[in-house]
């Protein structure tokens, strides 16, 4: 089963509606896209905890690295240049840290909340190759853009 990105906005939107705290946030998110696709075997948020430095936040799947620095692998890429991280094949990308043997592509975006501000990353594994599109990454920033930094109207243009 692949998401359904417009449904999981919605749902989202509704179960997140005024709701500010962002573990809170993150938690409720992150259980809503890990069970919508088959293809998400490990989706996770890594939170800003101090500077350059990534601690784990909520997620669901197997255990995950419990800190990752702005200097490595592809979480610390995105956290570091605020840009989403596609990566088709994770065994091909410099320094890609192993927390699990078992993934093959990996999507990491950035979060931030209405002043620009860095809280994070999300992290979404596959244990497929190559299971990411632009149109995975394009559907999820904007919905995490309505969680984390719009009014919370994930339908608004």
């Amino acid at each position: 089963m692949r998401a359904d990105y417009s449904a999981l906005a919605q749902t989202i939107g509704a179960l997140t509606e005024g709701e500010t705290d962002h573990v809170s946030l993150m938690a409720t998110v992150v259980c809503e896209l890990h069970h919508s696709d088959d293809r998400f075997d490990w989706t996770g948020f890594y939170r800003v905890t101090e500077p350059g430095m990534l601690k784990i936040g909520p997620y669901q799947g197997g255990h995950g690295c419990l800190k990752i620095p702005f200097s490595r692998g592809v979480c610390g890429a995105a956290a570091r240049t605020e840009q989403a991280q596609l990566v088709m094949d994770v065994n091909a990308f410099e320094g890609h840290i192993a927390c699990a043997s078992s993934t093959q592509s990996e999507i990491v975006l950035p979060v931030t909340d209405q002043s620009g501000a860095l809280l994070g990353v999300l992290d979404i594994d596959s244990d497929l190759p190559a299971a990411f599109t632009q149109e995975d990454v394009d559907h999820l920033q904007k919905i995490l853009h309505q969680v984390f930094a719009g009014d919370g109207c994930i339908n608004k243009p």
